[in-house]
Formats: C-alpha cells, structure tokens, sequence
C-alpha cells in the first residue's frame, strides 16, 4: 500500500421502481442508527440500502435517486 493509495470505488445502489417503492429512514429509538432504505409501496416491506453515518452519506443517498431530504420519511 502506497503513501497516495486511491480510494475504492464507492458501490453502486441498487435500481428500484420509484412508482412502487418510497424511500424512508429507519432510525433506532435506542442507539440512533440510522439506515437508508425503500420501502415496498403494496406490502411495507422494508429494503435496506445503506447505513447512514454522516451527512455526507444522506447526500448520496439523495444524489443516487435524486431525492430531496425533506421529502423522506423517518421511521422508528
């Protein structure tokens, strides 16, 4: 490993049907974690996506569906 190592390529997101899915926060009531995830529109099922650590995290979540971060829901 060198001194000016790259860093590695962020994964992509899985593609989900806008019209079928909605995206939610899941956020724990005792710890705060926080995870990124869609949630199935006919049967509420949850799909995880991603953990959110930091604000920079929510930013790709948004940027990767093109979503705005008031429009997503927090669910406990």
């Amino acid at each position: 490993m060198g001194l000016f190592s790259r860093k590695p390529p962020q994964p992509r997101l899985p593609h989900f049907d806008m019209e079928a899915f909605e995206p939610v926060i899941r956020s724990s009531i005792c710890t705060g974690e926080k995870v990124a995830c869609m949630r199935d529109k006919e049967s509420g099922r949850l799909h995880e996506v991603m953990l959110i650590r930091t604000e920079d995290d929510m930013d790709s979540f948004c940027r990767g569906y093109g979503l705005e971060k008031a429009k997503i829901k927090t669910i406990y």
